[in-house]
């Protein structure tokens, strides 16, 4: 059990000042009247063990981004499927028996396409073959994808994501970023960093096949492949989605201790979430 004082959360990476996060999470405390502070700090590899080791029993959870969620998941004791699946850790419920490890980005990534209609997809795309594609292939599992092409500049990147296809019932094929034809699929999951260097001639290729795009970027806005997906006159998401869900699922952890029972009053704070993301970011 969390002790009853345990009120503390906040989210490391580095960089940090761009997260939105922090006013996420207090715009839904506010309307599940939760008396808990959630803030931000600057944290890299090197130093995660030592600032998780300097928390006292104050602390009920951390929200962690990039690039830490490696170390996170080696921190925690115990982990969820996601993150078993994954080896990537963003919510770390400190209980007194040992940090429990999360992934919410996979049900992020699930919830904010589900917004947009989609609940099931049987092929699909992911540019990009980093640490956050591992969970977009987990997500396009639990929607039902048997094949997913893997955009990547490297083919070896592509290696490990095709071993955990193999384990998920999954084919992926790895493509070149030069490559001037892909087949066609409904949904593309876009994983890369904002400011990624993607030529026009690429992107616009990507964008003639690849339908709806996801594109996990929120605080560059517009990305290289979200320009193109505007010339060719598709429908582009950014981030943001994925943030607004990943959080929800982390306040019903910090709140029930997992991701899959729901909160009183859910619906209003995810309302009350969501006009935070309506706001421009602060300064």
């Amino acid at each position: 059990m969390l002790s009853p004082h345990a009120s503390r959360l906040e989210v490391w990476g580095d960089p940090i000042a761009h997260s939105r996060s922090p006013q996420l999470h207090a715009a839904a405390y506010e309307v599940l009247g939760l008396d808990w502070a959630y803030g931000r700090r600057r944290v890299d590899e090197a130093s995660f063990g030592d600032e998780l080791a300097g928390l006292d029993d104050t602390w009920r959870g951390l929200s962690l981004t990039m690039p830490l969620k490696g170390v996170a998941f080696a921190a925690a004791s115990a982990h969820d499927r996601r993150a078993e699946l994954t080896g990537a850790v963003n919510t770390l419920l400190l209980a007194p028996e040992g940090a429990r490890g999360f992934n919410t980005d996979v049900g992020g990534i699930v919830r904010a396409l589900a917004d947009d209609g989609v609940t099931d997809v049987p092929r699909a795309r992911i540019v990009g073959a980093g640490a956050t594609a591992t969970s977009a292939l987990v997500a396009l599992s639990e929607l039902g994808a048997r094949d997913v092409d893997v955009v990547a500049r490297r083919p070896e990147a592509v290696e490990s994501l095709a071993a955990l296809g193999r384990e998920l019932g999954i084919s992926v094929a790895a493509t070149s970023f030069a490559a001037s034809v892909h087949v066609d699929v409904p949904l593309t999951i876009a994983t890369l960093p904002g400011d990624a260097p993607v030529t026009d001639a690429a992107a616009d290729a990507l964008a003639g096949a690849g339908g709806l795009l996801l594109d996990v970027v929120y605080g560059h806005w517009p990305t290289a492949l979200s320009a193109a997906w505007e010339r060719a006159a598709g429908t582009a998401r950014s981030g943001l989605g994925m943030l607004l869900h990943q959080a929800l699922l982390q306040i019903r952890i910090f709140r029930h201790g997992m991701p899959d029972t729901p909160l009183d009053r859910e619906a209003e704070a995810l309302v009350a979430m969501r006009r935070v993301l309506e706001e421009p970011p602060a300064a």
